[in-house]
């Protein structure tokens, strides 16, 4: 059976020395795959303008494939709920010229293996709108802003705001496909895992206590109903901190997240032919 070496990261924010250690690591290793898991781009991002995605990020791993040829990675991403909407048009662009495999809302194949990509999140307390759906339903946790709220840097239907939501975009995205041999790159992780932990103990929002636990409902109920291979995370960056986990099991699912909330590039490497050997290293 071939081996498939790949990384995986999250949660980025535009910190360019993250982004120059994983080239380092991506020249010396040579993985098939390198999946990049949301929240890319600078928390500051002007967002009128794509500098950072298309003179930065572009540029590394347009030069980096052009540097490996043939032992260039494939680069699978997605963006999440801090990344503005508007950069996505940059983001395909850069697909049309061989950078990189976007995959919101989309599927690819390497060998045996399907990849679907989906970059939303349940509702958040921040104002930026871009990412976010319902969950389950048009519930909305104390503290957080409905994604009918806030504000968006593309435009977006009532429809979609209003009665979208992550349960129904997993059906549409899977259908009724076997899932046996998927990869399922998410920017939420599941609810009530070691993977969605948020530092909220004992804060309320008008006297009613926080659910530390903030991943979404859906991709929970989607993993242990549908069992794919592997499912891919980030978004919560001290969850691993909290609960010393980076991964979990559900049945026959391996759930992996790469958020961390310290300076360093954290760095999942995994083979999916024997994901009991995954790592994960801080640089």
């Amino acid at each position: 059976m071939t081996s498939c070496p790949c990384l995986f990261v999250s949660d980025l924010h535009g910190m360019a020395d993250r982004y120059r250690k994983l080239v380092e690591v991506i020249r010396g290793e040579r993985p098939t795959i390198v999946f990049l898991g949301g929240d890319l781009l600078p928390f500051e991002c002007d967002w009128s303008h794509g500098d950072f995605t298309s003179e930065f990020l572009m540029t590394e791993f347009e030069t980096l494939s052009n540097e490996l040829g043939e032992d260039a990675p494939r680069v699978m991403l997605i963006l999440g709920n801090d990344d503005p909407r508007i950069h996505e048009a940059t983001i395909l662009e850069a697909q049309r010229r061989g950078v990189w495999e976007y995959l919101h809302m989309r599927s690819t194949v390497v060998d045996e293996f399907t990849v679907f990509g989906y970059g939303c999140v349940p509702p958040t307390p921040f104002q930026l709108k871009d990412w976010e759906r319902y969950d389950v339903s048009r519930y909305v946790d104390p503290g957080c802003v409905s994604p009918e709220e806030g504000f968006r840097t593309v435009p977006m239907s009532s429809e979609e705001t209003r009665h979208r939501t992550i349960q129904e975009d997993l059906k549409t995205l899977t259908n009724d496909r076997d899932l046996s041999h998927a990869v399922i790159l998410l920017h939420t992780p599941p609810y009530g895992s070691p993977l969605d932990r948020a530092a909220l103990d004992g804060q309320t929002v008008d006297h009613a206590p926080l659910d530390v636990h903030v991943g979404s409902i859906a991709v929970q109920r989607f993993i242990e109903d549908r069992q794919p291979l592997l499912t891919l995370h980030g978004h919560i960056h001290e969850s691993a901190r909290l609960t010393g986990s980076w991964r979990h099991r559900y049945g026959r699912t391996h759930a992996f997240s790469a958020a961390h909330d310290g300076p360093e590039l954290a760095l999942v490497r995994f083979d999916p032919h024997d994901l009991d050997s995954a790592t994960r290293e801080l640089l």
